[in-house]
């Protein structure tokens, strides 16, 4: 008959995580990734119920009754913290002179896995936890790489929306930006005002020092709107030296002139490019929101539009409201 260590040896390849009790209770032997699990409290010598609560069959109290249980099927976890859960089977030996004990973490594997740094190597080669790692890993690979290719993907979109609604010159908005604003604001009944700026003798400039001279006045008056405008003010390129800019939340006249005034004395001061001298100005036509019992895009945009051209025809480098209009040119 094989001896008891012959037994051990044997068990610790087979089944590692093997208990090998005497007939009373103590345990003589266990396996080395059951061992694993407690480092520093060896088992052997300990009484088998001292390690592990017994959670079914709930009525055993004793390993002598243990042997007797009709399928021998168990459910345990150890007494002390963490409590891992384990899943067992047991096998008495003939004349109740002891046991042996196979344990396994059944559904708590991959935290047993996480808690205890378990690998391959702690489980028998015929162990379908090895096929789970294995499956649990290539899991995790493949979720981690469709994260990665989901980030990818939201920062292509993010780009290419954020290019769709972009002035590609100056790097303000567009006027599909303008208008997808527009409709945000008027759906969800916020109060705003408009500006609408033109750019004075940018024609000149364009004529005269050509159009790469043109461009960089775009692109220094495009910067001075974006200072003189609140961080949430939207400032959009509408046309060639069109811009309009929508200020949400403001209806006071006195600070919508201030900021006109700003934004005109600024854009007057003259712009060097290599070596030649560009003058413009700007004229601005505002309107509100509020001036219009249903707000609508194109009739706030019209208002405006009409305020702009009362500047102009006011000789320029100024700034109109809506309401200062004559009757005739529907004045609010």
């Amino acid at each position: 008959m094989i001896k008891t260590a012959e037994l051990g040896q044997l068990l610790d390849t087979l089944c590692p995580m093997f208990v090998l009790v005497d007939g009373k209770g103590r345990v003589e032997q266990v396996g080395p990734t059951l061992q694993k699990l407690r480092p520093d409290q060896p088992m052997a010598g300990q009484n088998f119920l001292d390690i592990f609560e017994l959670v079914r069959p709930r009525s055993i109290k004793t390993i002598a009754a243990l042997m007797t249980v009709p399928d021998r099927k168990l459910h345990l976890r150890f007494q002390d913290q963490p409590q891992t859960a384990f899943k067992g089977l047991i096998a008495p030996f003939p004349g109740g002179s002891g046991a042996v004990i196979n344990l396994s973490f059944g559904i708590s594997i991959l935290d047993a896995v996480r808690d205890y740094s378990l690998t391959s190597t702690d489980f028998p080669g015929t162990d379908l936890a090895i096929e789970l790692l294995y499956l649990v890993e290539a899991n995790s690979a493949a979720m981690e790489a469709s994260r990665s290719l989901n980030l990818r993907l939201q920062g292509a979109m993010l780009a290419a929306e954020e290019q769709a609604y972009t002035d590609t010159l100056t790097g303000l908005k567009n006027r599909r930006a303008m208008d997808h604003i527009l409709g945000h604001l008027i759906s969800a009944k916020s109060s705003f005002a408009m500006m609408h700026l033109d750019l004075d003798f940018f024609k000149s400039v364009n004529d005269r020092l050509g159009h790469a001279a043109g461009d960089y006045v775009l692109q220094q008056a495009a910067k001075i709107m974006l200072d003189v405008t609140r961080s949430d003010d939207t400032v959009a390129r509408v046309g060639g030296d069109e811009f309009v800019l929508i200020f949400k939340g403001m209806n006071d006249r006195t600070k919508l002139d201030g900021i006109a005034g700003r934004l005109i004395s600024r854009l007057c001061k003259p712009m060097q490019f290599d070596g030649a001298t560009c003058r413009i100005s700007a004229s601005i036509g505002t309107a509100l929101s509020t001036q219009f019992e249903v707000p609508k895009a194109e009739d706030i945009l019209h208002a405006a539009d009409l305020a702009l051209y009362a500047a102009k025809r006011s000789g320029r480098s100024c700034h109109r409201f809506y309401c200062e209009l004559s009757d005739a040119q529907h004045s609010g």
